[in-house]
């Protein structure tokens, strides 16, 4: 294997790429980024850079190393597995002896129209300008994006509604600890609508939510992202119905193509999220050089979000279900070390606002004892 091809600019692309290199490849490594930029993190797009707090320099990553050919705007749109080409918008195909499929997701929109949405860093800059001189914000989805952009929203000093079909979080934390981070959303003035019958955009200032319409300056769609996969449409490649690249335990897709991020979908699911991007990134390129001798992908579910004032870190499964375990601290401080067990023996551990290395909070998911954790202790509630 000469030349491996990298699709995509993303933290998996970069990792990816960077693995190679670390596994001993010695070829050439090319990463095709249809984006302009260097590569960057997605993390800080909804905090600091939204707010104005921080230059949008601050969300760049290091530069690729010394080997890796970075191409920004470079665009692929059609994939030929056969003779093992990639075609750019501008034709040019480019070849290779093993790929890695790395094209993530876009935002999710609600019309046909440009919704106002927050998944790239030019998405950040243009929505930044606008909340810079809006005095209301409507934040369609109550998701961890959601959430924090109506708090960057609200910090900024403006009226803000989250809408969404189910109360927020609801679907991915379960009820205990959604109702924890809505409720520190109402402390902060933050408005939280529920639509169970869903929403009609009716323009650029307005939408109806039931019999009532809603209006802001700027309505913001956070609801959920879409995989960009319509470059392999006719490739061959395994979609899911949701289209996810179907990909084996080693990351593996096809012979001589391995795929990493949010583009992957496994067990008929894709999990979007900062730590699944990075350790993907590094199976795919264990798997693109060592085939069926490879370590397999092995979930590593820890997610971290900043709110209304909650800084909640967890590792293990989610949603949860029924009341954890305070293991320090105290809930109705809103800081707190927590643990949820789940069936067939694992845990889930939850740090909000309580600061613990998060090595030592893996080991609480893992169901790891810690002799210096303190005995747990009932929980007392919390109240909505």
């Amino acid at each position: 294997m000469k030349r491996i091809v990298v699709v995509g600019g993303s933290i998996a692309a970069l990792t990816a790429a960077e693995s190679l290199l670390a596994e001993g490849f010695d070829g050439q490594v090319t990463v095709l980024s249809d984006e302009p930029h260097p590569p960057y993190s997605r993390v800080p797009l909804s905090k600091g850079v939204l707010a104005g707090r921080e230059p949008v320099e601050s969300a760049l990553l290091p530069p690729p190393a010394e080997g890796i050919d970075f191409r920004p705007k470079a665009r692929a749109v059609r994939l030929d597995v056969h003779g093992r080409a990639v075609t750019l918008t501008d034709g040019t195909r480019v070849p290779y002896d093993g790929l890695v499929v790395a094209t993530g997701a876009r935002a999710r929109r609600l019309t046909g129209r440009d919704d106002l949405a927050l998944r790239t860093l030019d998405d950040a800059s243009a929505l930044a300008s606008r909340l810079a001189v809006a005095r209301s914000a409507i934040v369609l989805g109550g998701g961890f994006l959601g959430m924090e952009i109506a708090t960057t929203c609200r910090a900024l000093g403006l009226d803000v509604t989250v809408v969404d079909l189910v109360p927020p979080l609801l679907r991915l934390l379960g009820p205990w600890l959604a109702d924890l981070a809505v409720t520190a959303a109402r402390d902060h003035g933050i408005r939280v609508r529920v639509a169970p019958d869903g929403v009609d955009v009716l323009g650029e200032h307005r939408v109806r939510c039931g019999e009532s319409v809603l209006e802001a300056d700027v309505i913001v769609c956070a609801v959920g992202d879409v995989p960009n996969t319509e470059w392999l449409k006719d490739s061959g490649l395994p979609l899911d119905a949701g289209g996810g690249l179907v990909a084996d335990a080693c990351c593996r897709v096809a012979p001589g193509v391995v795929a990493a991020g949010d583009v992957v979908s496994r067990q008929g699911r894709r999990t979007p999220h900062w730590t699944n991007a990075v350790e993907q990134g590094r199976v795919a390129a264990a798997g693109l050089l060592h085939g069926a001798s490879a370590r397999s992908y092995r979930p590593d579910p820890y997610f971290w979000t900043e709110q209304s004032g909650l800084d909640i870190k967890i590792s293990g499964e989610l949603p949860l279900t029924g009341t954890p375990e305070v293991l320090a601290g105290s809930v109705n401080d809103r800081s707190a070390l927590l643990r949820w067990r789940n069936d067939g023996g694992t845990a889930t551990a939850v740090a909000v606002n309580h600061r613990l290395p998060v090595i030592k909070l893996k080991r609480l998911g893992a169901g790891v004892p810690d002799a210096r954790t303190p005995r747990h202790r009932p929980v007392l509630g919390h109240s909505s």
